[in-house]
């Protein structure tokens, strides 16, 4: 097991913990990207946890758009330094800095934007991608955004402005699960040929298995050889809901319930313990 693997597994860990001690979160999708946040937060961003700068000049920035997705976020966040691991274990409690979706009145290290409303983190990131641009700043900034999530309108008025503007400093990656809150996309709202959707709004458009970790850092890192050339970049990233614990596997079910104590003790025998848990 590589050590991202095997942070990956403890973040999963930490996800279905978090949110059983509190019967209240989104187990799902915070599983299905325990690996994108691995490989972004442990490889291939390069940003410092301390001192932590809301403006992050000189860094990587990363938002998240689909915040409900909050448990891998401040799982990520804490492995990584920005605030103690024993943190977690205050999750969607009263007072807590660690809301069921992130806030920034709470002044947590590593958030930037409140993202409890969907459809939002797009034109942020666009936002501050721009102003990196502006102050001759050449980090990247990365956002990531649910599949379900696009249903919302405010993406494609974002996603046509960053093409019109060539915001090529910027790496958007769709959680491409299939799944959201009612059911699966396609029954929902079908999203049709999401590539073509893309290049149409003049994006690049890759693709990449986003529960393989080999396949995750290979292809971020493929992104970003395609930074400054003009276009704004979108990864496809295709994850499967409730990655890593099988019963939670692949249903819409488990967007946003909680297990029960023998659920967690089943998830928590089939997710090694890596780090330690909190």
């Amino acid at each position: 097991m590589s050590k991202l693997t095997e942070t990956a597994s403890q973040l999963r860990r930490d996800i279905v913990r978090m949110v059983h001690a509190v019967q209240s979160g989104h187990p799902g999708g915070s599983l299905g990207c325990a690996d994108y946040f691995t490989a972004l937060f442990f490889d291939v961003m390069k940003h410092t946890a301390v001192p932590f700068s809301m403006d992050g000049v000189g860094q990587d920035l990363f938002f998240l758009s689909n915040g409900h997705i909050s448990p891998v976020y401040y799982s990520a966040l804490a492995r990584s330094g920005y605030f103690p691991v024993t943190e977690l274990s205050t999750f969607r409690r009263l007072n807590t800095r660690l809301q069921g979706h992130p806030t920034t009145h709470e002044h947590l290290p590593g958030v930037r934007i409140a993202s409890g409303s969907l459809g939002q983190g797009m034109s942020v990131a666009i936002g501050a991608a721009l102003a990196k641009k502006q102050n001759n700043d050449t980090n990247i900034v990365y956002c990531l955004h649910g599949d379900g999530e696009l249903n919302e309108g405010q993406n494609w008025e974002a996603i046509l402005f960053a093409a019109h503007n060539k915001v090529d400093n910027l790496i958007a990656t769709i959680d491409w699960n299939g799944q959201q809150i009612d059911g699966s996309t396609d029954n929902v709202l079908s999203l049709g040929n999401l590539k073509a959707k893309f290049e149409a709004f003049d994006w690049l458009v890759l693709e990449m298995d986003g529960n393989d970790m080999d396949a995750v850092v290979a292809g971020l890192n493929n992104a970003k050889t395609f930074l400054g050339k003009g276009k704004p970049i979108v990864i496809l990233m295709k994850t499967e809901m409730g990655k890593g614990v099988d019963f939670m596997e692949g249903s819409h079910e488990w967007h946003g319930i909680a297990p029960n104590d023998e659920q967690l003790a089943k998830a928590l025998g089939q997710l090694e313990e890596t780090l330690g848990d909190y």
